[in-house]
C-alpha cells in the first residue's frame, strides 16, 4: 500500500558526474574547481532551464536532474557534452574536464523535493557506464525516442546494474552529427519471434504435406542415463547439449552444412541466460560416432540432448531434430522442418522456439529482440560464410588461405555481414598470435603476407564488425586489446562478449586470460572453471590457463600439474613448456627445469626448418629465430612488471640464457651508432633527446615510448624526413621490438651513411623498455 504523503510520478531523470573528479582535484585543486563553477554557470545550468529541467540535487561533482520529458532530457545532454568538447579543447588530457551522463525514463517517488526509487537508480547506473565525454540512456527512454532527437544510437546490449534485479537495456547516445539517425546494433530485419502462434502451426503444416521426403519421427525411447554416473553435478536451470546433425544428403561436401546448422543451433541457445548448454568443441568430439544419448549425458554432465540431420539437394533442405531427455529416456518432441537455403534462419529458429517451449524457459526482452536479429539475408553469403567457418576451424595456413576467399565472397555479396568481417578478424588476430607463440612468422608467410600485413588487415576487419558486433568480435576485440597492453579494455570487451552470449567457453576462457595478465589469477579461476564446465572435454588451452593462473598465485607445484596435462594434451604447445619449465625452476627441479627448456627449443627449431627462406623480409616480418632466451618474457602481455620477473627467474633458474644470437638477429653493434640499453636510453630520454620508432603504424598503435616519432622504415624513412626532427649535430636514438628485430639497427645504418653524427641503438626496443617500467603511450 502507498503512503498516503507519498506521490509517484514517470519522469526522465538526468544524472551525471564529473569523470576522475579526485585525480583533477589532486592535480590542480583551484582551477578544476574554477572551471567546473564557470560551466556550471555559462553552459550547463542556462541548457538544463532552456529545456525545462528541474535540478534537484547536486552530489560534489555531480547532479541528478528531472525532466518531463525524455526528449527535453535527451538534448540538454547532448548540446553540454558537444560544447564540452570546445570548452575543454585547449586543455591538456590530464587535466580536462569530462561528464558521463545516464538518463532513463522510470517511475520516481518524490519527498520533500527529492526524488528516489528504481527511476533514479537505473539513471545513476547509466551514468557509470557512460564513456567519458557520452550519454547513456535506457531502453525504456529510447523507445521514446527514436528519431527526435538528431543524434544515433548504439545498443549496448542487456547490462545487469547494481541493485535492479531485472537486466537493463542500454543504448549509447552517438553524439557525432554524421551519425545521426544511424542506430548500431539493432535488426536491419525482422526474424520471426520465438512464439508459438497459428501461423506458425499452419506453417508447419502446409510444409508437411508439401514435403519432398518422407519423415517419421523418432518416437522410441532411450535407455535414461544414470545420475550416479554424472561426470558433473546438473546445473541449477535446464541444460542441454546439441549433438553434430548428420549430413543425409548425397553429397558428402555436405557436410560443412550440416556442421554449420549444428553450430548455430548451439550460438543461439547459448545466448540465453536460462539455458545452460554445451559448448561446441564438446559435442563435436563425438562426430560419426555411434554414440548412446545416455553415454553424452553422463558425459557431460546435462539433462537434455538434442540430435537430428540435415538433408539438402539444391536449394531444398530438410532438417529433422529430436530433443531428448536422457533422465527419463523420452522424448520431449521429435519433427522435421522443410523449406529452402533462403529460409534457413527461419527454420533454425523454429527449432530453438520449440526448444524453449518444450523447456519452459522464458526470455527477456533483450533475449528476445537479439533472437528477431537477422545476420543477412542473402543465402549464398550465408553458405560461404558456412564453407569459410569449416575451413577455419581447421586451423592450418593452407585452410586459412581457403577460409579467406569464403570470408570474403560472403562479404561481396553482403557488405553489411558483420559476423563475416568477425570472422576474418579471427582469422588475422589467429594468424598473429600464431605467428608470436611459434616465434617464426611461418603462418603469414604462407598466406603471402608479412606479420605487419596480418596485423593491419585484422585492424580493418575488427573495425567494420564493430559496426554491429557480436560475441565473437567482443572476443576478438580483447585479445587484441590485451595484445596491446590495455588490459582494462580488454576486461571490458570480454565481458561484452559474455553478456551477449553466457554460455560462450570462448568469451568466458577470453577473461579467464586477460584476468591472468592483468595481474588477477586467481579471480581468473573462476572464469576458466566454468568455461571448462560448458566444455568438458579435456583441451589443451584449459589446462595451460589454469597453470598459468596457479603459476601466477605461486602455487608452482599445481602450475606443473595442469602445464604437464596441457604438454601431454598438444605435444606442440611450447607456451605450456615455458611456463612449466619456470615452474620447475622455483620448485628447485633444475634437471627437469632444462630438460623443458630443451623440449621447447627442440620444438622452435622443427618450425624453424620449414621456414621458406625465400620469403623471408628480414627487418620487415619481424622474423624470431634462434632459441627462447630471458629476452622473449618481454613479450609476455603482462600488466605487473612482479608478474613477468617472476616467469622470468624461473626461466633464469631453468638455465634459459639472457640473450642469443642467429642469422636474423639485429647485432650487438651498429657501425657509428652507439648500443644503449633502456636504463642508457632512459638518461637520453630524460635529457629530451629525440626519439625515433621505426616500426610499421600498426604496431606503433599498439604502444609506443612516450613521445617518439613514428617513421615506418619501409614507407616514411628518409633523410629527408629525417631531418626535419633531428639536425645531423643533434642525439637521435632509434629503436623497434627488440634484439630480434632488424627494423631499428638497419635505420642506424641508414642515418650513419646520411651523416647523422650522434646515432643510438636501442637493441632491446618497446618491449625492453616497456618492461623496465619507463613511460609508455598507448593510443
Amino acid at each position: 500500500m502507498t503512503d498516503q504523503g507519498e506521490q509517484r510520478r514517470l519522469a526522465a531523470i538526468f544524472a551525471a558526474d564529473m569523470v576522475g573528479y579526485s585525480r583533477l582535484m589532486e592535480a590542480d585543486e583551484r582551477g578544476t574547481i574554477a572551471r567546473h563553477k564557470a560551466h556550471r554557470s555559462e553552459l550547463i545550468d542556462p541548457t538544463i532551464t532552456k529545456h525545462r529541467g528541474r535540478i534537484v540535487k547536486l552530489m560534489g561533482d555531480g547532479m541528478l536532474v528531472e525532466f518531463a520529458s525524455v526528449v527535453d532530457a535527451v538534448e540538454c545532454a547532448v548540446a553540454v557534452q558537444r560544447a564540452m568538447v570546445e570548452r575543454e579543447a585547449e586543455v591538456s588530457d590530464d587535466r580536462r574536464i569530462q561528464y558521463r551522463v545516464g538518463i532513463n525514463l522510470g517511475d520516481i517517488i518524490i519527498e520533500d523535493e527529492d526524488i528516489f526509487g528504481d527511476g533514479v537508480n537505473i539513471a545513476a547506473r547509466l551514468e557509470e557506464i557512460a564513456e567519458p565525454g557520452g550519454v547513456c540512456i535506457s531502453g525504456t527512454a529510447y523507445d521514446q525516442l527514436k528519431q527526435k532527437v538528431d543524434v544515433g544510437y548504439k545498443f549496448l546490449g542487456e547490462q545487469q546494474v547494481k541493485n535492479i534485479a531485472e537486466p537493463v537495456r542500454v543504448y549509447q547516445v552517438l553524439l557525432d552529427p554524421e551519425e545521426a539517425g544511424k542506430v548500431i546494433g539493432l535488426p536491419r530485419k525482422s526474424r520471426p519471434p520465438w512464439t508459438a502462434t497459428a501461423a506458425t502451426a499452419a506453417l508447419v503444416a502446409i510444409l508437411a504435406v508439401s514435403g519432398l521426403w518422407w519423415f517419421q519421427p523418432w518416437v522410441e525411447r532411450v535407455e535414461p542415463a544414470d545420475p550416479s554416473k554424472m561426470a558433473f553435478p546438473l546445473p541449477d536451470r535446464p541444460s542441454i547439449a546439441v549433438l553434430p546433425f548428420t549430413n543425409m544428403s548425397d553429397d558428402p561436401n555436405q557436410d560443412y552444412f550440416a556442421d554449420g546448422i549444428t553450430e548455430d543451433l548451439i550460438t543461439d541457445l547459448s545466448k540465453l541466460s536460462g539455458l545452460f548448454v554445451i559448448a561446441r568443441n564438446s559435442t563435436f568430439s563425438y562426430k560419426g560416432q555411434q554414440v548412446k544419448i545416455r553415454q553424452v549425458a553422463e558425459d557431460l554432465g546435462v539433462r537434455y540432448v538434442l540430435e537430428g540431420s540435415v538433408r539438402r539437394d539444391g536449394d531444398l533442405v530438410r532438417i529433422n531434430a529430436q530433443l531428448i531427455d536422457a533422465q527419463t529416456g523420452g522424448h520431449l518432441w521429435a519433427d522435421r522442418y522443410d523449406g529452402n537455403a533462403a529460409d534457413v534462419f527461419e527454420l533454425q529458429d523454429r527449432i530453438t522456439s520449440e526448444i524453449v517451449q518444450a523447456l519452459s524457459v522464458t526470455l527477456s526482452a533483450g533475449e528476445q529482440a537479439l533472437a528477431e536479429q537477422m545476420e543477412t539475408s542473402v543465402p549464398e553469403a550465408y553458405d560461404a560464410f558456412l564453407r569459410g567457418w569449416s575451413l577455419f576451424r581447421r586451423k592450418t595456413p593452407d585452410d586459412f588461405a581457403q577460409a579467406i576467399r569464403y570470408f570474403k565472397t560472403a562479404i561481396t555479396l553482403d557488405p553489411a555481414y558483420t559476423r563475416a568481417y568477425a570472422a576474418l578478424a579471427a582469422l588475422y588476430w589467429d594468424l598473429a598470435d600464431k605467428n608470436w607463440s611459434t616465434a617464426t612468422s611461418a603462418w603469414s608467410m604462407r598466406l603471402g603476407i608479412t606479420m605487419m600485413e596480418g596485423l593491419q588487415r585484422e585492424e580493418l576487419y575488427l573495425k567494420k564488425a564493430m559496426v554491429n558486433p557480436g560475441p565473437l568480435a567482443h572476443q576478438v576485440a580483447s585479445g587484441r586489446f590485451l595484445r596491446q597492453g590495455r588490459h582494462e579494455m580488454a576486461i571490458a570487451e570480454a565481458q561484452r562478449a559474455i553478456d551477449l552470449d553466457p554460455n560462450s567457453a570462448h568469451a568466458l576462457q577470453a577473461m579467464g586470460t586477460v584476468l591472468i595478465f592483468a595481474g588477477q589469477p586467481g579471480a581468473a579461476h573462476k572464469w576458466i572453471d566454468k568455461a571448462m564446465r560448458l566444455s568438458p572435454k579435456i583441451e589443451d588451452d584449459y589446462l595451460y590457463l589454469r597453470g598459468l593462473a596457479a603459476f601466477g598465485d605461486e602455487r608452482y607445484e599445481e602450475a606443473a600439474q595442469y602445464l604437464i596435462g596441457a604438454a601431454r594434451h598438444n605435444p606442440n604447445d611450447d607456451r605450456s613448456l615455458i611456463v612449466l619449465a619456470a615452474a620447475y625452476g622455483h620448485l628447485g627441479k633444475l634437471d627437469e627445469a632444462k630438460s623443458t627448456v630443451e623440449q621447447a627449443n627442440a620444438l622452435r627449431r622443427e618450425r624453424q626448418k620449414q621456414l621458406p627462406d625465400s620469403d623471408v623480409k628480414v627487418g620487415i616480418d619481424v622474423l624470431l629465430v634462434g632459441p627462447y632466451t630471458l629476452k622473449d618474457v618481454d613479450f609476455w602481455p603482462y600488466k605487473a612488471k612482479a608478474d613477468r620477473e617472476r616467469l622470468r627467474d624461473g626461466l633464469r633458474l631453468a638455465g634459459m640464457p639472457a640473450s642469443g644470437e642467429g642469422k636474423a638477429v639485429s647485432p650487438l653493434r651498429v657501425a657509428g651508432a652507439t648500443t644503449v640499453d633502456p636504463a642508457a636510453a632512459k638518461k637520453l630520454f630524460d635529457r629530451g633527446v629525440t626519439f625515433i620508432d621505426v616500426r610499421p603504424v600498426t604496431l606503433w598503435n599498439n604502444g609506443y615510448i612516450t613521445g617518439a616519432i613514428n617513421l615506418d622504415l619501409k614507407i616514411q624513412f628518409t633523410e629527408k624526413t629525417l631531418s626535419k626532427y633531428v639536425t645531423k649535430e643533434q642525439e637521435v636514438v632509434f629503436y623497434c621490438m627488440g634484439p630480434r628485430c632488424l627494423v631499428s639497427s638497419k635505420a642506424c645504418a641508414k642515418a650513419v651513411g646520411w651523416g647523422f653524427k650522434k646515432v643510438f641503438y636501442l637493441r632491446e626496443g618497446y618491449p625492453g623498455w616497456k618492461a623496465a617500467g619507463y613511460s609508455i603511450t598507448v593510443p
